[in-house]
């Protein structure tokens, strides 16, 4: 199953192409992706912006198929993987003091399209970080 599931990725890869997303930008900021149809990316603003930050990243690390790339104080990088075909997509949060915001992109690296799967996934999160908070 897993010969075929690798099969699959492989030739949608090679058929597509992949979308890769620089972390940050020139500005600070998280980037656009080459792709518009395939990621989303928003800006929150919260009271107590560290609490926000903390209580965010703890919620993306505990999502299905996530594997954590890096983490810092104001930096979360996350792979989360499709449930069938284990197409990974990139999460990334990002605390940005001096502005009082937080950015979070998810953002699909393989295909044209995500199926709006990617803004859900940032919906779902704000969603259960204002429970929280």
């Amino acid at each position: 199953m897993k010969l075929i599931t690798a099969f699959i990725q492989l030739i949608i890869l090679l058929l597509i192409g992949v979308n890769p997303c620089m972390a940050l930008n020139s500005s600070g900021n998280l980037s656009e992706c080459l792709i518009p149809s395939n990621w989303f990316l928003v800006e929150w603003s919260f009271p107590n912006l560290k609490n926000a930050y903390k209580e965010l990243v703890g919620i993306a690390s505990s999502l299905p198929r996530v594997s954590e790339v890096e983490s810092s104080h104001n930096y979360w990088h996350g792979i989360v993987r499709s449930l069938i075909f284990r197409f990974p997509d990139d999460l990334e949060i990002l605390r940005i003091d001096s502005r009082k915001l937080i950015q979070v992109r998810s953002a699909s690296r393989i295909g044209l399209s995500d199926l709006g799967v990617n803004q859900k996934r940032i919906h779902d999160l704000y969603l259960q970080l204002t429970k929280e908070i």
